[in-house]
């Protein structure tokens, strides 16, 4: 499956599809794209020889359908990506688009709730669990439907750095898992969490803990 990144920062997640690339089989990432030329997510691509692209303007959706199109993309993966898509964009790429929100959606979703933005506001709100989320796109911001879910408790004295933390190291995990799931098989499917796999939350064993369910 012919994947494109989009990043608009350190590229963190995006580093972790390529770690995961060889031994997950069935994704290739062709292109990493960003509306920041100075992310790091483009560094990291290019350390990995794949092609990379700057988005000039991030409303322009003839241009970005364009760019995908030139790289016979099957796949996007918005991976700190911190525009919202045109719609003409997330209609062409319907069921091909997925998001990863570091909350559990749809809690701390929406406008303006990314990075630590997200994390200071699951502190404040006095939320007992954070968690990760892989989402579809659609034409609002964290509002498609959800694909996997995976969560990560808040414990005392956290601070919105240390939640980070602990929510990045799932994401590491659930989003290769995801990926490699759709790749698998041939189009999204839903990750839905065992019950009897919650006890082992902190343990990152999402692999056993996910059952896959065509939607």
């Amino acid at each position: 499956m012919r994947t494109a990144v989009l990043a608009s920062g350190s590229g963190t997640n995006l580093q972790a599809l390529i770690d995961a690339q060889p031994d997950a089989g069935g994704y290739e990432i062709v292109l990493v794209a960003s509306d920041n030329a100075a992310a790091n997510a483009l560094e990291r691509a290019s350390n990995a020889a794949i092609d990379t692209a700057i988005i000039e303007n991030p409303a322009d959706g003839a241009a970005i359908s364009a760019m995908l199109a030139s790289q016979n993309v099957d796949l996007v993966v918005l991976a700190g990506y911190m525009k919202l898509v045109p719609e003409d964009v997330v209609e062409k790429f319907a069921g091909r688009m997925i998001n990863l929100h570091p909350a559990l959606l749809p809690a701390f979703g929406g406008k303006g709730m990314y990075g630590m933005n997200v994390h200071r506001a699951v502190l404040e709100s006095g939320a007992a669990v954070s968690g990760a989320t892989v989402h579809l796109v659609d034409a609002a911001y964290d509002r498609g439907p959800i694909v996997a879910q995976w969560p990560v408790p808040v414990q005392p004295g956290d601070t919105p750095e240390s939640l980070q933390r602990r929510v990045s190291e799932v994401e590491h995990v659930l989003l290769p898992i995801v990926v490699r799931e759709i790749a698998r098989h041939g189009a999204v499917v839903s990750l839905k969490l065992r019950r009897s796999a919650l006890a082992g939350s902190d343990r990152l064993d999402l692999a056993s803990a996910l059952q896959a369910e065509s939607n």
